[in-house]
């Protein structure tokens, strides 16, 4: 079982220059990718975009690409002309607010780097092989972290359901005959009220029999303990992508529960729903996260 965030960080080397892919990764419904790389290489987005949707089913990922050029081979050089119109403006800009004045070389190779030209990149060709190495990098990385993170939201997840069984099983303790007792206890309030009714009349023995039963939780019961196994071997099972099977897990889990809320007139039986509902709450939370 996988989270949906994560980061990954991948560098190729390449003949003059260096590729650094960085890869974020959130939740989503479905798969969504983005990418930001130098112009000269947008081609590629297909290539990224096409491998991620081979490793990942889920979640928002955007790559980030960079290029360090080989300084050494002459690769670094910057626009001169848009260097200089920044000069210009901060200089104003620091007349205005009294900064100090001339910056310093830290500053200037700043704004250089921030100016780099890239006509010396080198072409698609040439550089897809390195990004999909660097890709390829960043990808083990993101996996594993995505991997760490599902491990412990399963942790939680079975620590969770786990406190839900402990829960239906006081919820089955108490409603065990609560039918036939309120039916009994009905009859009783009949009896007390002195309505002009005959109580041995068969009529009225079965429309208060038919409203006690529907106080009956034993369905609701029964099909709880089946949610919570199938929740449990789903997170067991060889599958990667199963958090929107858990989310209908457990959509089906909290229908139980609120049923036997609205069914029953136990307090103690209310307070271990009113329990019940809080835990689901919080793994509907976390389970937003799964892959």
């Amino acid at each position: 079982m996988n989270s949906m965030t994560g980061f990954g960080r991948g560098r190729a080397p390449g003949s003059g220059f260096e590729v650094a892919v960085e890869i974020n990764s959130v939740n989503r419904r479905g798969l969504e990718t983005s990418f930001s790389l130098p112009k000269d290489w947008q081609p590629l987005e297909r290539v990224l975009a096409s491998r991620l949707r081979e490793v990942f089913s889920r979640g928002k990922l955007h790559a980030s690409v960079s290029v360090d050029l080989d300084r050494s081979s002459g690769g670094l050089t910057w626009d001169d002309s848009a260097v200089e119109a920044t000069l210009k403006r901060l200089e104003v800009l620091a007349q205005k607010t009294g900064s100090p004045w001339p910056p310093s070389a830290g500053t200037l190779l700043r704004l250089a780097l921030e100016h780099r030209e890239t006509a010396n990149l080198p072409n698609v060709d040439v550089a897809e092989a390195i990004l999909v190495q660097a890709l390829e990098e960043a990808i083990v990385q993101l996996k594993a972290m995505r991997g760490s993170e599902g491990t412990q939201l399963e942790e939680d997840f079975r620590s969770r359901i786990g406190l839900l069984q402990e829960l239906l099983s006081g919820i089955e303790e108490r409603a065990d005959g609560r039918s036939v007792q309120y039916g009994e206890l009905l009859m009783q309030r009949l009896k007390n009220a002195g309505l002009e009714l005959n109580l041995e009349d068969e009529r009225v023995l079965k429309e208060v029999a038919l409203f006690a039963d529907r106080c009956d939780v034993t369905e609701e019961i029964t099909r709880l303990k089946s949610h919570l196994v199938q929740f449990d071997t789903t997170m067991d099972g060889e599958e990667d992508v199963v958090g929107r099977k858990l989310e209908f897990i457990l959509q089906e889990i909290h229908r139980e529960f609120n049923t036997i809320g609205s069914k029953s007139n136990n307090l103690e039986i209310s307070k271990r729903v009113i329990e019940a509902k809080n835990e689901i709450e919080r793994i509907r939370e976390q389970i937003q996260n799964i892959e």
